[in-house]
């Protein structure tokens, strides 16, 4: 089979690599239909991530599945599916209690396109994709969904909404205030934010064309902070930049929830820990737990109020994406028969 495969900055090219195949009773083969370019791809294939090649790329993906193992109920061939970029068996402690991104059956950060970090379980811009513990990785696509159309909820799109939908169940209606910096997961935040019932959503951002996106999306839109120091139940940094950080705790409300969907490579970054003590704010980080957090995500497209395909910044032939890949665009859609 063809996989695309990461050499260096700007480099990918397709190489012939041995067949998927199912290997245990509980794997499926999937045929990917529709891949999306990760915000982490992007910046790899920009040169901003210290990873080496080669090694194959793409982790957020719709497919077909081809083949089941004897033991996979609920699937069959001709059944179009999303991935999670996580592999998860679902049974473990971690997976139970919806930390499906730390899977105790598989090595810690096991993910599809990623193998530097993420080990060898291929990538999605592949002719095939072996996907473990298939009855529970697999998420049926509702009919009538566009492949193209959630190509990325895997992954960047979850993010997004898990910056802003469980803190907005409990914060009903609040202000959201969302500082973008890194690609597309803020915007995807802006997006699920609006869909979710936020009162405003403020996006911030010095990037011409992604503030294009969040303004159409229905954020008010700054292309510097504010010298005002208003304040936010929900503060979301998507800036990659520690002074985006610290303005994003800074702006906190007592007990407001700041998220970070920022991956800082540089090493250590500073918080201002006696002034989120005294106010009593919350920061969270760390990676979305994909497989949890689709059904919430789907549920939102479902009802028309999340259009993820908003974002997207092109639609590529399938047999064009080493090309695309070599200057991505803002977020790069990949399709077989396009």
């Amino acid at each position: 089979m063809r996989t695309l495969v990461f050499l260096e900055a700007g480099r990918v090219e397709w190489q012939d690599a041995p067949d998927a195949a199912i290997e245990t009773a509980d794997d499926a083969l999937v045929r990917p239909l529709a891949v999306a370019a990760c915000d982490l791809d992007v910046a790899l294939l920009r040169g901003l991530i210290p990873f080496q090649g080669p090694f194959p790329i793409g982790h957020e993906f719709v497919g077909e599945v081809v083949a089941v193992g004897a033991a996979v109920t609920g699937f069959a061939p001709g059944d179009r599916v999303i991935v999670p970029f996580q592999i998860g068996c679902g049974a473990c402690a971690c997976c139970r209690s919806g930390r499906t991104g730390s899977c105790e059956t598989v090595p810690p950060v096991s993910m599809y396109g990623f193998e530097p970090l993420g080990g060898r379980w291929g990538g999605a811009l592949s002719d095939l994709v072996r996907v473990p513990f298939a009855p529970h990785m697999l998420v049926r696509l509702p009919a009538g969904l566009d492949p193209a159309t959630v190509a990325s909820i895997s992954d960047n799109v979850a993010d997004g909404w898990r910056a802003v939908g469980p803190p907005l169940a409990e914060y009903p209606g609040a202000r959201v205030l969302v500082l973008g910096g890194i690609g597309t997961v803020p915007l995807y935040a802006v997006a699920c934010a609006v869909a979710s019932g936020a009162a405003r959503v403020d996006y911030v951002d010095a990037n011409v064309d992604r503030a294009a996106v969040a303004e159409a999306l229905g954020a008010h839109v700054s292309r510097r902070p504010s010298t005002t120091r208003e304040t936010y139940p929900i503060t979301v940094d998507g800036s990659n930049d520690p002074r985006g950080l610290r303005r994003a705790l800074q702006s906190l409300e007592p007990e407001g929830i700041c998220t970070s969907v920022s991956i800082y490579f540089g090493g250590d970054v500073s918080l201002p820990l006696l002034a989120m003590y005294t106010r009593g704010v919350r920061f969270v980080t760390g990676r979305v737990n994909s497989r949890a957090a689709l059904p919430r995500v789907l549920e939102l497209v479902e009802r028309g109020g999340l259009r993820p395909e908003r974002v997207t910044s092109e639609i590529v032939p399938w047999d064009r994406a080493a090309e695309a890949l070599a200057r991505p665009s803002l977020k790069p859609i990949f399709v077989r028969g396009a």
